[in-house]
């Protein structure tokens, strides 16, 4: 079967005395038939590609069901007199949400099936789940097609029923007030910006709701929460580099908001409430984050953990009688256990030397126990419970791998490579234990590298299927990613954008030079602003990939820029730059993937898009595949599959990603000449 070959409809664009020509803006239009057939056209060519791969994919698949407890109850978490829960079932895609009263093994009563509400829907996406203070009604979020605008729904925990309330057109974010009665929530632009906080009162229509505050500044993002204590409604509002708080008392919802700490361009800050305090993580002064303490009355705020370079204190979560600061320390994730009463702090003890830690369900206020997650590379996600007084840790709960996994016979390390301008880059790898490191394995390297998001050394079962096979895995923690502090972040955006791609090419090759890959049988893969980092690698050095994987891929990023009515646009000018403005466009046209292809042998590359998605328009990956097809030479094949019903996040029943896990998975093993 022949690639397809989409029409080139030139339309230039001249901008800071530069001419530059899209043969495919005329993409951009959803409801031009002709873009549908394209999508499908190469969809039906991706399928007929990879056709010879489907037994392979069916093991993949299977391999990953095998080894999954299908059946399964996570951990039960106290609220109140109830403990909550979610727990899944043997040939259902979704979870179920339940609760017990009096125990973790009381009678149960189902609060919200999934699998009930996704049926008659090809996607599903539930948010905002949320128990009103009294137990009485849940609050829930629905999208039905992943274009991430939600339907908020409320349902009496007694009876099971859907009140007659009903919020469209809703957004991530939620809390209740004290009474259970008012729910606060937020909605989008029409550049899907959440710029606006809303509250409804239970037993009245949508179009009676009030509007609580709206941010105007097209950098700011909005959200709502409640405070651990359940004292307050905080509405957070945040840029890429500046934020601030909003605070209503939950036991007066009708208040007018009230600032905690005035917005001061470059600094951020984040809150949480504890007695007649609020605790402030903010980086006024300190790069990475100190903590404060500042009376609810007014008065100055007071010092508690002083500026440590490199060690980021990200946001701090409040109990009765400690504090903990979540954020990153010697490169890895880490929690800060704080006294209140005399400031001593100390960072909870983990045993291996690449992980990844979280906060788990802590609903209590009241309580020296502190829940949290822990996972590595070859340790199954977690769930621990930490004395904060005795010191003792209890382990509740390991997902349990089925077969013949054992975690022994696989090691994980962290290597770190020295970059061309001198910053070393830590690595994470993985690999079974026997696997030879001469040089001759197939490797597989994933890099992010944006948003001041560190990317986890987390479990994956999917990923066995790799591991058993031979290939080492690796994670290259590039900087603008969040991984060595906010330093780390600023390294890698804006004008020093162009480290985040020469990272991820050093560490590949510092990878195969150290042994762990053969330099001919690298994959590397990234999602969304990772799409863009393997985009902007591949053109600075194809040569050292033998295959891509780029999901739905943020590559049109000058276009992008420049549109200021597409969803991230002006947000994200804090982020990459603002192409109106001349240096700024040189920054983002000396990367853009889709504007600097050359005519060169590019890998094999696999690129996903979905039709609905909001944050990474379907048309950038799909200019991206065509303008490839035109410019690159060689005969790699270069493989574009959209999800027609779905969005930024693919499809979403666990058997859906996993049969798309599996063709990912297939299209590399592939590539890379590994027996299947």
């Amino acid at each position: 079967m022949e690639p397809p070959i989409a029409q080139r409809r030139p339309v230039e664009r001249r901008l800071h005395g530069e001419t530059v020509v899209d043969q495919y803006s005329w993409m951009r239009d959803r409801e031009n038939p002709e873009v549908v057939a394209y999508l499908e056209e190469e969809n039906a060519y991706t399928e007929s590609m990879t056709d010879h791969l489907a037994p392979l994919r069916e093991r993949i698949f299977n391999e990953i069901k095998d080894r999954t407890q299908e059946t399964d109850l996570a951990v039960p978490a106290k609220r109140g007199d109830y403990w909550y829960s979610t727990r899944t079932e043997e040939g259902r895609p979704y979870r179920i949400w339940v609760r017990m009263q009096g125990g973790p093994d009381g009678a149960e009563t189902v609060l919200l099936d999934e699998n009930t509400s996704a049926e008659g829907h090809d996607y599903f996406m539930l948010a905002n789940f949320s128990v009103s203070p009294d137990a009485a009604i849940v609050g829930y979020s629905i999208d039905t097609d992943g274009g991430e605008r939600y339907t908020t729904h409320f349902r009496d925990t007694d009876t099971g029923h859907d009140l007659d309330d009903e919020i469209p057109n809703t957004y991530y974010g939620a809390a209740w007030a004290s009474d259970s009665t008012h729910y606060f929530y937020t909605v989008t632009d029409a550049a899907m910006r959440p710029w606006q906080v809303w509250r409804h009162r239970l037993g009245t229509e949508a179009s009676s709701d009030v509007l609580v505050f709206q941010e105007d500044d097209e950098r700011y993002y909005v959200g709502v929460q409640r405070s651990r204590s359940g004292d307050f409604i905080f509405i957070v509002t945040g840029s890429a580099v500046t934020s601030d708080v909003r605070c209503v008392p939950a036991d007066d919802p009708e208040a007018e908001p009230a600032v905690v700490q005035s917005r001061v361009e470059g600094v951020e800050y984040s809150v949480d409430h504890r007695g007649d305090e609020f605790w402030i993580v903010t980086n006024d002064g300190a790069l990475d984050g100190r903590l404060l303490r500042m009376p609810i009355a007014g008065g100055a705020a007071v010092e508690v953990v002083a500026h440590n370079p490199g060690s980021k204190l990200e946001y701090p979560d409040c109990f009765a009688d400690h504090v903990v600061v979540w954020g990153r320390h010697d490169g890895l994730p880490a929690a800060l256990i704080v006294d209140p009463v005399d400031g001593s702090a100390s960072y909870l003890g983990l045993d291996e030397s690449v992980y990844e830690l979280g906060p788990g369900a802590n609903y209590e206020f009241e309580t020296n126990l502190l829940r949290y997650g822990f996972e590595s590379p070859v340790t199954p996600s977690s769930v621990f419970d930490h004395d904060i007084v005795s010191g003792d840790r209890t382990l509740l709960k390991q997902q349990e791998v089925l077969g013949d996994f054992v975690s022994s016979k696989y090691t994980t390390r962290r290597e770190w490579v020295r970059a061309g301008d001198g910053s070393l880059i830590p690595i994470s790898v993985v690999y079974r234990t026997d696997t030879p490191l001469d040089g001759a394995a197939p490797l597989v390297v994933y890099a992010y590298g944006a948003y001041e998001i560190s990317m986890p050394a987390r479990f994956s079962i999917p990923r066995l299927s790799l591991l058993d096979r031979g290939v080492v895995y690796a994670i290259a923690h590039v900087r603008g990613g969040g991984e060595m502090g906010k330093s780390w972040y600023e390294q890698g955006k804006l004008a020093n954008k162009m480290n985040t791609f020469t990272d991820l090419i050093d560490a590949t090759r510092h990878l195969t030079d150290a042994g762990y890959g053969d330099p001919g049988k690298v994959a590397v893969r990234g999602a969304s602003a990772g799409g863009l980092t393997v985009g902007a690698a591949v053109n600075l050095d194809p040569g050292c990939f033998r295959a891509v994987v780029a999901e739905v891929p943020f590559v049109d990023v000058v276009n992008t820029m420049l549109d200021e009515s597409l969803p991230l646009t002006i947000v994200e000018w804090e982020e990459w730059g603002n192409p109106n403005v001349e240096e700024e466009y040189g920054w983002l046209r000396a990367y853009a993937p889709y504007e600097n292809l050359t005519n060169v042998d590019y890998p094999s590359m696999l690129i996903t898009a979905g039709l609905n998605d909001p944050r990474v328009q379907y048309w950038e990956p799909a200019k991206w595949t065509a303008e490839l097809r035109t410019t690159a030479t060689g005969d790699r094949p270069v493989l574009l599959k959209t999800e027609m019903g779905a969005g930024h996040f693919a499809r979403s029943g666990r058997y859906d990603v996993w049969k798309d896990e599996a063709f990912v998975l297939a299209f590399v093993l592939d590539e890379l000449g590994v027996a299947g």
